[in-house]
């Protein structure tokens, strides 16, 4: 019998057993388990699986309707009548269709541009402020949010009233006498100004709070080195403030557009799309071909149209966080 160190012993001429080799476990890679990679999915399936009932189905449904004729009588019988892409055909072909496009896009854009430009303004003033009027300034932007929006409507409505409005009387004790009787739901461009008037003012605090907590996550000290190293208020702005501001900015304002570009309630409470059509917007359009006249089909077609303007904006926004990662990163 001889051993060595470290050895077990072992008699002599024999070979010693080879070393087990140490095999890789299977479901490796790059160091993580199978489970540590689909861990994530099997959370999200749940969700995802809601989000595709709840608003796939219904987003399917409405395709194949518009490829439809489905009026009344089709409905009551229920008859299939396929018509392929002719409402679509229809709708494009229709000067008035675009013409309220156009209308609905540029009321989408103001609006939109009053509320972020706003809300911005605001939150930096709460951020100037002293704690009491901060306090009251919030305190008034929560009123306002929770004011419901047919009584916001109704409110606006005696506000711009004709006769009795206290715009009208405020301005004619101003100076300005041509206000007298002056009717501000007589043409669709004033109409539809006092209908964004609405939106804003109830929009408002939402990105007012969203843009003001994003300031309060900049570090005063930056506006200190600001100020010894010179920078006036506006330079200040630019170099603190709107770094950390950029960001919710561009959430705020995607959010007001999807909001916004599908505003029914205000617009048809207001003068039900009038007077003479000129305030009517594509989601009153939907309710008059749909609702109104029956046309299901017809109107189908045309929320699906909408549907596309939203996804591109959706897309623009999503290149836009991902420009701003990659910047990040970079």
């Amino acid at each position: 019998m001889t051993t060595t160190q470290g050895v077990a012993a072992m008699p002599a001429g024999t070979t010693p057993p080879a070393s087990p080799r140490v095999t890789p476990r299977r479901g490796r890679r790059k160091g993580l388990r199978v489970g540590d990679l689909t861990l994530p999915y099997l959370l999200m399936a749940p969700a995802l699986a809601l989000v595709l009932v709840l608003l796939g189905w219904p987003t399917i449904q409405l395709l194949f309707i518009s490829l439809r004729k489905l009026d009344l009588s089709e409905l009551v019988t229920g008859k299939m009548v396929w018509v392929g892409f002719d409402n679509y055909s229809a709708a494009l072909a229709d000067p008035e269709f675009w013409t309220i496009t156009v209308r609905t896009l540029v009321f989408t854009a103001s609006v939109v541009g009053g509320t972020v430009v706003g809300g911005l303004l605001i939150a930096l003033l709460m951020r100037h402020v002293n704690p009491v009027i901060r306090v009251f300034l919030q305190v008034t932007l929560v009123l306002a949010w929770a004011v419901p929006i047919i009584a916001a409507t109704t409110i606006f409505q005696w506000i711009f009233d004709q006769q009795y409005g206290i715009l009208n009387k405020t301005l004619d004790r101003l100076g300005f006498h041509s206000f007298i009787g002056f009717s501000w739901f007589s043409s669709g461009t004033s109409t539809l100004v006092v209908i964004g008037l609405i939106i804003v003012w109830q929009a408002v605090p939402f990105v007012t709070f969203a843009l003001y907590a994003g300031l309060l996550g900049v570090p005063r000290e930056q506006y200190e080195a600001a100020g010894i190293d010179g920078a006036s208020g506006w330079q200040a702005f630019r170099a603190v403030s709107w770094p950390a501001l950029r960001p919710i900015v561009t959430m705020v304002t995607f959010l007001s557009v999807i909001w916004d570009f599908q505003v029914f309630a205000q617009v048809w409470a207001v003068k039900q799309g009038g007077p003479d059509g000129e305030s009517t917007t594509l989601p009153i359009l939907l309710y008059l071909k749909g609702i109104a006249s029956s046309h299901f089909g017809a109107a189908s077609a045309i929320a699906a149209l909408m549907l596309v303007i939203l996804v591109a904006v959706t897309a623009r926004y999503i290149q836009l966080l991902v420009r701003a990662r990659e910047a990040d990163l970079a």
